[in-house]
């Protein structure tokens, strides 16, 4: 999304992002002061990968990974994924 429009301002991203019914991948930790405290409409789900990835392949891999945990939604999340661990909380709106 944001290659379309490269230094596209956060908000526009999640706007963009709500209105397409998306699940948002950032490396970008604003998105939850967005959400929770300014109160801005959440996406489908945000994944918030919050370490430096070692290889290109590493965020990818690691959305597969946890697309493959039958215990986790992505869905209605916001997903902190971390290299030893993954956090998550509802969305505001999605209780």
């Amino acid at each position: 999304m944001v290659q379309d429009s490269p230094g596209v301002a956060d908000e526009i991203v999640l706007e963009r992002a709500v209105r397409e019914a998306r699940v948002l991948l950032t490396f970008d930790r604003d998105y939850g002061s967005l959400l929770y405290q300014r109160g801005l409409s959440a996406p489908w789900g945000i994944v918030y990968f919050r370490s430096v990835p070692s290889s290109l392949e590493e965020p990818a891999e690691y959305l597969l990974a946890l697309l493959e945990r039958s215990e986790l939604s992505l869905l209605g999340m916001f997903t902190v994924a971390e290299h030893d661990r993954v956090r998550q909380r509802p969305l505001p709106g999605t209780r």
